[in-house]
């Protein structure tokens, strides 16, 4: 598969990023988002030193990423202990069938 040159804005500035054939829209949208975080941040804190604000934004990012992180492993361990109780009790119901009953 090969790569694609997409151009894209980032703090008024346009630079040329390679990805994956197809996954171009992709990457539109996260420099889109990226670009919308940047100038929220900028508003909100009134930095305008681009590598503190870069900064701030991508600790925001991972911050988010952590916390999905961290719900997703919650509630897989909650669906798998209910499909262990499930499974137990099935097991249970199974057990107290006799054999050729239906």
């Amino acid at each position: 598969m090969s790569n694609q040159a997409v151009e894209v804005e980032i703090l008024g500035k346009l630079m040329r990023v390679n990805c994956p054939a197809g996954q171009e829209e992709s990457l539109i949208n996260a420099a889109q988002r990226l670009e919308s975080r940047l100038t929220e941040m900028a508003e909100k804190t009134k930095i305008t030193n681009e590598v503190q604000l870069l900064t701030f934004v991508a600790l925001n990012f991972c911050h988010e990423l952590e916390t999905r992180d961290s719900d997703s492993k919650q509630e897989q361990n909650a669906l798998f202990e209910r499909m262990e109780q499930l499974s137990a009790s099935l097991d249970s119901a199974m057990s107290k069938v006799k054999p050729g009953q239906q």
